[in-house]
């Protein structure tokens, strides 16, 4: 695998349009970071890390409204190995007109698009959520 966080983000979008209630994922610090900000915005409903054998995994329960749907409806990686996409504070792009997420790696840590705004610093962006 050349890119875990590509790896992540195909696991959740594929459970989500499986309708699966929940997705385990290998652990890493990046990934758990990414998984809390996808919580702390309401996107996902919980984030548990547990220990399968001698290896440790993220448990991502997914959300869903009244209908069935998920809450995640798109999830796109934005930096790549191959391309890094790196955007200062005043020019950070809003996601679906301000309705989406960006996670970006900040100097601060991972932080949401809005959260590196109101901190006035810019990093590299990781992903969409909307």
């Amino acid at each position: 695998m050349t890119d875990p966080i590509a790896d992540m983000l195909t696991r959740i979008r594929n459970a989500a349009r499986a309708g699966h209630p929940r997705v385990d994922v290998p652990y890493s610090g990046m990934k758990l970071g990414i998984a809390g900000i996808l919580k702390t915005e309401g996107y996902v409903r919980g984030v548990a890390t547990v220990a399968q054998g001698k290896f440790r995994v993220i448990r991502i329960a997914l959300r869903y409204d009244d209908d069935g749907e998920c809450l995640i409806s798109g999830l796109v990686m934005v930096s790549r190995p191959g391309r890094r996409i790196y955007a200062g504070h005043k020019k950070i792009p809003e996601v679906m007109g301000g309705v989406g997420l960006s996670i970006m790696s900040t100097p601060r840590g991972l932080l949401s698009a809005r959260e590196a705004r109101k901190a006035g610093v810019g990093g590299e962006i990781l992903c969409n959520v909307w």
